[in-house]
């Protein structure tokens, strides 16, 4: 229990890797590190906050007062703060919170590390303590944001854009693959941008290829790539390459030129099209993954039945939708008003994922009889729980096999043939050799 510290993760898969490599610092140094224990489960505390959105601040304060409570009825001895939320309002907590013993921002993890081993310097550099299924990894390949999006705090948290090195993402790659990850995912707030701070050029189109090369690795899959300056290299490098997914994850937000210039993503109506074209036509086969917001201030009923008639044109794969919320030290809170009422900000988001329902259930529809790669992830009630390569973890559709036909194994590939299918989800049986 003394030496047992109990990590509690809030947020996105970038927060998760940056808890896992603390895991792991930890662990060489020989402290049992645990990640979401029950506030019980060890007499230091350390919670990774997420400060990206109002809805995600406001779940890490609640398990930050969480264990402050815990640790005034004497369930733990300390409390460490760490991350997002911890970096955009740190005297703040401090005040309100003095439960909390540190505080620490983003860019704090070797302080923390120091704190809890005693100064002790672990040597595992590119190392960490998977908390995902053993067959699949996020690799976070850069930190930090260099683009100005008016809604986006992120740049304001992470600060600018700061690329890994390539030969460490290898090294992290094949560690990873040496613990049995089949798997990559690789983000960063803009995986389009690497290289550009190191070498003074876009290089992901080589670093994929480069991971492709590990041995071991059977899909590699991409998130988050901003649409303007994306690279044509990077299609070719899809479509060549067996290992990466027939997937591509573009958060396009809008599409009504006049709110994509509020919003300042330097894009236009028009240049989206021509990339969601381009793609189609070098990769017919990818499923293209988008997110959107409605409700950014200033969005008319125009420009939201604007945004509707592009996702019926488009029929993207997969989509989701964030409404607008006014997040401080944003250039959108500084200059905009937050004109628009939540509830029609929801009904607006209520419309799109009602059309992308129909859209998602007729695309699924279409795959009945086809034989699908599939990977095993884990089970659930009566079903195998699977994904195919156009499917990524927690976000996306899952495939369902029931458990009776055959045994199967976890974190394996098997080809299934879809016998039916619903909005979300698919369902399968495993072809017999």
């Amino acid at each position: 229990m003394k030496k047992r510290v109990n990590i509690i993760t809030m947020g996105c898969s970038k927060n998760l890797v940056d808890s896992e490599r603390l895991m792991r610092q930890l662990q060489v140094s020989g402290i049992e590190a645990v990640h979401d224990a029950p506030l019980d489960a060890a007499s230091t505390v350390v919670v990774n906050t997420c400060g990206f959105i109002h809805s995600a601040r406001a779940e890490s304060t609640e398990m930050i007062l969480q264990c402050a409570q815990a640790k005034s009825k004497g369930l733990i001895d300390r409390l460490f703060v760490v991350g997002c939320l911890s970096e955009l309002y740190k005297k703040e907590l401090e005040k309100e919170i003095p439960e909390a013993d540190r505080f620490f921002g983003v860019r704090d993890m070797e302080a923390v590390v120091r704190l809890l081993t005693g100064d002790r310097q672990p040597t595992c550099r590119n190392e960490r303590t998977l908390t995902t299924p053993g067959h699949y990894a996020y690799l976070k390949i850069a930190e930090g944001c260099d683009r100005s999006c008016a809604f986006c705090s992120i740049p304001k948290i992470r600060g600018p854009h700061r690329s890994v090195p390539m030969e460490d993402i290898e090294a992290e790659a094949q560690f990873l693959a040496a613990k049995g990850v089949k798997e990559l995912l690789v983000i960063s707030q803009d995986i389009t941008c690497y290289g550009l701070d190191l070498y003074k050029k876009r290089r992901l189109p080589e670093l994929v290829r480069r991971l492709c090369r590990i041995e071991g690795i059977r899909w590699v899959r991409l998130h988050y790539a901003y649409p303007l300056h994306f690279s044509e290299e990077l299609l070719d490098v899809i479509r060549e390459e067996p290992a990466v997914c027939r997937y591509l994850d573009i958060p396009v937000q809008h599409i009504s030129d006049r709110i994509l210039e509020k919003m300042r993503r330097n894009i236009t109506a028009a240049d989206t099209m021509r990339l969601i074209a381009l793609i189609r036509r070098k990769l017919p086969d990818a499923a293209l993954r988008t997110t959107l917001i409605t409700g950014h201030p200033g969005e008319t009923d125009k420009d939201f039945e604007q945004l509707l008639r592009f996702v019926e044109q488009v029929r993207f794969d997969r989509l989701g939708v964030f409404t607008y919320s006014h997040e401080e030290n944003t250039y959108a809170a500084k200059h905009y008003r937050d004109n628009i009422p939540q509830k029609v900000k929801q009904e607006r988001a209520d419309r799109i994922m009602e059309t992308q329902k129909k859209i998602s259930e007729t695309l699924n529809r279409e795959k009945t009889g086809k034989i699908l790669t599939t990977l095993i992830d884990r089970t659930e009630g009566e079903y195998y729980t699977g994904r195919t390569e156009h499917d990524s973890p927690e976000v996306d559709m899952e495939v369902l096999i029931p458990k009776k036909k055959q045994p199967l194994v976890i974190g394996e590939f098997y080809p299934v043939r879809i016998t039916d299918a619903v909005a979300y989800d698919l369902f399968g049986e495993v072809c017999k050799a």
